[in-house]
């Protein structure tokens, strides 16, 4: 699903890795681990920080486990800046019941409920990246795994964290994203992060607006190559 983002960025000659999380993409037949998938990003962010400053995005459930991971207790992670799409709500309480009773209703129909996921896709996204979700392969089974995993994170206390650190942040959202719900939680807590709201844009801004979405991107590697070259002492 970071296809676009990807080719964009290789075209700017900047190294970028996609992270497929257990249960997602080459990893689909992993079983979901909340504990390895927070491993996974912490890996490639500590590799990529070997070469230069990190800029971290992460979408959805990504977003969440990326926002939990900025926030984790203890020292910073390497990160200079990050971006959080579609990710503004509490893993918990009524939101993530929802979540779990559509994924669960999804698996009861024949084919997990794949014909009404691809006409949804073929509704909402443009033709240069409406193959480019689920290009991986992605399973509703281990959705819900997941899903219910998020009730271990606190992320109020994240998102507190995240306001006390130096790395600028961004919250990007599309105007008709159900995971807005918190996003007024998400900026009182944070802030100093800067909100983007995409206008005429569902839950997958990236794949929907991708053009915009690069734009976010290029705007936190910008912010991170600023802040390197002053911390030198060549800005």
């Amino acid at each position: 699903m970071w296809r676009a983002q990807v080719s964009h960025l290789q075209e700017r000659g900047v190294d970028v890795h996609a992270i497929d999380l257990p249960g997602h993409g080459s990893r689909i037949d992993e079983r979901w681990s909340l504990e390895e998938a927070i491993g996974s990003i912490d890996r490639a962010v500590t590799a990529a920080a070997e070469k230069g400053p990190v800029v971290l995005a992460g979408h959805s459930l990504g977003g969440i486990l990326s926002t939990a991971y900025v926030g984790r207790p203890g020292a910073a992670p390497p990160v200079a800046a990050f971006v959080a799409f579609s990710c503004t709500a509490l893993p918990r309480g009524a939101t993530l019941s929802a979540y779990r009773f559509v994924t669960r209703s999804f698996n009861r129909l024949p084919r997990n409920g794949r014909w009404f996921v691809e006409r949804a896709l073929d509704a909402q996204l443009p033709l240069e990246t409406r193959y480019d979700f689920g290009a991986g392969g992605y399973s509703l089974t281990q959705e819900d795994i997941a899903l219910g995993s998020l009730r271990d994170l606190d992320m109020v206390r994240a998102l507190t964290r995240l306001q006390r650190r130096s790395m600028p942040v961004w919250f990007v959202n599309g105007e008709w994203d159900q995971l807005r719900v918190n996003e007024r939680l998400f900026t009182r807590l944070v802030p100093r992060a800067e909100l983007i709201l995409v206008r005429r844009s569902t839950h997958l801004v990236t794949v929907m607006r991708p053009r915009v979405a690069n734009a976010a991107i290029d705007l936190a590697l910008a912010s991170a190559s600023a802040s390197a070259a002053g911390s030198d002492g060549t800005g």
